[in-house]
């Protein structure tokens, strides 16, 4: 089938490379010269563990292509999928849908006859709706059909999740969108267990945000019981594996931590509180999910002050981890943002490392001192505070961290390292939602089950410029 991706951004591009291994006729269609330029160059404008030689094996196969000219790419195209960016309007919080719209426009004039329009931007309830009015003017007699399937991507492991999903949502609202996003993904999931739900078109676009919504407040229930351990002397980590084993319940999205952020979760929360607001609707749990979330990035760094002594002025903390996860270089509402900044006004001076988001922290952070060696940006530092879990980070050698730092304090805000190691070499440890040291075991069927520290996998090339 012959696909046309509008936007050559995070989800853009990567669905359009997932597509083409499937088999499929690709061509991904931006306006951004130097993008396109480079993307046909074998250059990734995002930093995402495996696209590239995903796009350069399909490109080499005759699968995948890039362009600007839109004219040309739709010729012939079975489904055309808008996945530009809808990032939140300032000052208000719900979706910008300016470029979604653009795109509706533009492409209106141009789809052959029966194209389905699939949105794949994460878009509010009746975006569809509107998508469908703006192409109707332009052809009111002609016949088409405007979809929704929303994506499920995670920065680090997007691939995988593309290729390899829990479900594939779509709305409809006839039988040929129906019929060709079916065809699409049945063959390719036909292996796997993968559900194929179908729904109407506004069902489906609230099933992103209800389920990015969910997710975010798991996290942030989470993180209020990591503040509960910590004062009656419990273990948050213990705590999870307890409750996360609830089949119920389940382990993911349960790791104590400063917060979530992203491209996701922090718009998209926001963005269903716009939507209800305007049919009337209160969600209070998301409303407390979200200002509980804001408050705890900075309280973060308060955790900072008290582990050395209630004053930083003066003081250098060194920063491990700027992005607002591992395997990406994405700083999008980075909980390392606002911490720093807390830091800076409390009078620390702030030296900091990522392995891969460098270039990205550089156009957030004013009078950061940025090193690209972990073990440099500790040197002579008060406290090392540990934001981002990154492997490389978790491996780090503790003994001559304690040797580099001029005093042994460190503060583990993702409980990344082994409880007790850093102590029996002489730090002084301020852990997330642990009161003790002890590792958290449990027994299935005879065999422990040990969730002390999280493992994630290590990036080994440098991220290109965004």
């Amino acid at each position: 089938m012959k696909i046309v991706i509008v936007g050559t951004g995070y989800v853009g591009l990567v669905s359009g490379a997932c597509f083409a291994e499937w088999g499929n006729q690709v061509v991904c269609v931006d306006k951004n010269v130097q993008k396109i330029t480079g993307l046909n160059e074998g250059r990734m404008p995002i930093y995402e563990p495996g696209l590239d030689e995903l796009v350069e094996r399909n490109c080499a196969a005759g699968r995948l292509s890039f362009t600007c000219n839109l004219a040309e790419a739709v010729k012939d195209a079975r489904a055309v999928f808008i996945a530009v960016g809808t990032p939140p309007r300032a000052g208000h919080g719900d979706a910008d849908l300016s470029f979604v719209y653009m795109a509706a426009r533009e492409l209106a004039p141009l789809i052959d006859e029966n194209t389905v329009v699939v949105v794949k931007s994460t878009v509010p309830v009746g975006t569809g709706d509107a998508v469908e009015k703006i192409i109707a003017l332009a052809r009111p007699h002609d016949t088409f059909s405007v979809a929704s399937n929303p994506e499920f991507l995670r920065e680090g492991v997007a691939i995988g999740d593309f290729l390899q999903p829990d479900r594939v949502v779509v709305g409809v609202e006839d039988e040929n969108a129906r019929g060709v996003l079916v065809d699409l993904y049945a063959d390719p999931l036909a292996a796997q267990s993968a559900p194929i739900v179908v729904t109407r078109r506004r069902t489906s676009e609230l099933i992103k945000y209800a389920a990015n919504a969910f997710l975010a407040t798991k996290i942030t229930f989470i993180n209020e019981l990591a503040d509960l351990c910590e004062q009656v002397g419990s273990n948050v980590n213990e705590l999870a594996l307890g409750v996360g084993l609830d089949k119920r319940i389940g382990r993911s999205f349960l790791n104590a931590g400063p917060g979530y952020g992203g491209s996701c979760f922090p718009k998209d929360t926001l963005a269903l509180l716009r939507t209800a607001q305007d049919y009337g609707v209160s969600l209070r749990i998301v409303e407390e999910t979200v200002s509980a979330n804001e408050a705890r990035k900075r309280k973060m760094a308060l955790k900072v002050v008290d582990a050395l002594g209630g004053d930083v002025s003066g003081m250098s903390v060194a920063v491990l981890g700027l992005t607002f996860k591992p395997d990406t270089d994405d700083m999008r509402d980075a909980p390392s943002v606002p911490l720093i900044e807390t830091l800076q006004r409390f009078g620390a001076k702030i030296r900091a490392h990522d392995p891969v988001g460098m270039e990205n922290a550089k156009s957030l952070l004013e009078d950061v001192a940025l090193f690209e060696d972990p073990y440099e940006c500790v040197q002579g530092a008060d406290a090392a505070v540990v934001v981002t879990e990154w492997d490389s980070i978790q491996h780090l050698d503790l003994a001559r961290l304690r040797r580099l730092m001029r005093q042994p304090v460190l503060v583990d805000l993702r409980n990344a390292f082994e409880p007790g190691a850093a102590e029996r070499l002489g730090f002084q440890v301020s852990a997330v939602g642990r009161a003790n040291a002890k590792t958290a075991v449990a027994t299935q069927g005879g065999r422990p089950i040990d969730l002390p520290v999280r493992k994630v996998r290590c990036a080994t090339k440098a991220a290109p410029a965004a």
